[in-house]
């Protein structure tokens, strides 16, 4: 197996053998983490009537019942194969609860929701700006989202994937690389290229405003 270490080896090998409660135990192992990522991918306009940890649930399902697909090939650690299970799960959510409202962020942007969940960019400016609430901030609110977005889009479009990745998934660099196919060390740069950016990003916006949150 990939990159595993050595209880999780063993208890690959014997849910490769069909071992149903070592699979089980593989599938815990990783929920929280999966539960994070799609909570942080998922539209906001999902999240009032759709759980994350549900859509987790539906994904250990179809991981469960393809698991076979995995073992032929195990060549990327188990949770980042059931990382890509949850990111066509959310695609799947995101087509039929959106349908044709899901317009393309380039031609026309909704400020309080991302358009996909590949849409990293609006998935960042939701997360960044979800304490703007207070009456205070809302004579400014509108100006610092568009701003924000403006800036976000200004950046390298794999380090916005290395900074949701390694800074909002909390996945490694390892983790991070394997998923945008480059090396390990182009990974831990990009993200602290893309974090400093970010922070200077949040420094030039009006009102010094702590509840943009990073």
């Amino acid at each position: 197996m990939a990159n595993e270490p050595p209880e999780t080896e063993l208890l690959l090998a014997r849910a490769e053998d069909g071992d149903g409660a070592a699979w089980g135990a593989l599938l815990t192992a990783e929920q929280d983490r999966l539960v994070r990522m799609v909570a942080f991918r998922m539209d906001p306009r999902l999240r009032g009537r759709i759980d994350a940890a549900d859509v987790v649930q539906d994904v250990f399902a179809e991981a469960s019942a393809h698991r076979e697909v995995y073992f032929r090939a195990p060549t990327v650690p188990l949770f980042l194969w059931l990382r890509g299970v949850a990111s066509n799960k959310l695609l799947e959510l995101h087509r039929h609860h959106l349908g044709t409202h899901m317009r393309d962020v380039k031609r026309e942007r909704r400020l309080e929701a991302p358009c996909t969940s590949s849409d990293t960019s609006a998935v960042l400016l939701v997360h960044l700006t979800a304490g703007l609430t207070r009456p205070s901030v809302a004579a400014v609110r509108d100006e610092v989202r568009m701003r924000l977005a403006e800036a976000l889009d200004t950046m390298d479009p794999t380090d916005r994937e290395v900074l949701a990745m390694r800074h909002f998934e909390q996945l490694s660099n390892m983790e991070a690389a394997h998923v945008l196919g480059i090396q390990e060390r182009a990974a831990a740069k990009r993200y602290l290229r893309a974090l400093a950016r970010l922070k200077e990003i949040l420094s030039e916006l009006p009102g010094g405003l702590t509840e943009v949150r990073l």
